[in-house]
This record gives structure tokens, C-alpha cells and sequence, in this order.
């Protein structure tokens, strides 16, 4: 059997490396090895911070409900509990963007809140 030379898988296997680590800086995007873990690192990043962005979305939206509690004076975990207690289903990015754009519309949600507050619990 005769064996077989990798010169045009080889070489194009680089291309599609350089072609991928293409505006890096430096050795990262003109050298083979250093481009090679370049988009290694660059690749496990990308995959950690798609879920980081869930996380830091989820916080803002949170902060921002919190403040516009804060300005009708009920605290951020009344206001979740007396929503979940009236069986409203609105997730926290909604809330935050009626908060925003249409305080009217927060402030109902502000007062179904307010009509559930939450019992006294007995030891």
C-alpha cells in the first residue's frame, strides 16, 4: 500500500485556521502554533461566556426592577412574591422593559403586587 503525504489536507487545514484567527494580534495571527491555541482559548471563552450573558442579563433586569420597586415603595422580593402569589406570568426582561417604557402599565403591576402581601408565618 502506498503511503499517503497530508500536503493539501495540511495546507488546508492551515488556511481555514488563519482564516478563522484573521484581525488577532500579532504572533496570534501569523504563527501556526500560537494562532492554533489562539482560537482554542478563544473558542472555550465564547462557549463560557454565552451563558455568562444569560446570568449578567438576568442581574441588570433584576436591578432595574428593583429600583423602579424601590421608587413606588415596595422591595424587589414583594413585589416577585405578590406577583407569584396572583398568578401573573410575565418573566423578569418584560417587567423591566414595561418599567421603562410604560410606567403606567408598571404601576399596575406594582398594585396586583401590593394586593398579595405576604402572611405572617406562625412557629
Amino acid at each position: 500500500m502506498p503511503r499517503v503525504r497530508t500536503g493539501k489536507a495540511r495546507h488546508r487545514r492551515k488556511v481555514r485556521l488563519f482564516r478563522a484567527v484573521k484581525g488577532y494580534r500579532g504572533g496570534r495571527s501569523k504563527l501556526y502554533r500560537t494562532a492554533k491555541e489562539a482560537l482554542v482559548r478563544a473558542g472555550a471563552y465564547a462557549y463560557a461566556h454565552r451563558r455568562l450573558r444569560k446570568r449578567d442579563f438576568r442581574s441588570l433586569w433584576i436591578t432595574r426592577l428593583s429600583a423602579a420597586c424601590r421608587m413606588r415603595g415596595l422591595p424587589y422580593s414583594r413585589f416577585i412574591f405578590g406577583l407569584n402569589a396572583a398568578n401573573v406570568t410575565v418573566n423578569r426582561k418584560m417587567m423591566s422593559e414595561i418599567a421603562i417604557a410604560d410606567p403606567e402599565a408598571f404601576d399596575k403591576l406594582v398594585a396586583i403586587a401590593q394586593q398579595h402581601p405576604p402572611q405572617a408565618q406562625v412557629a
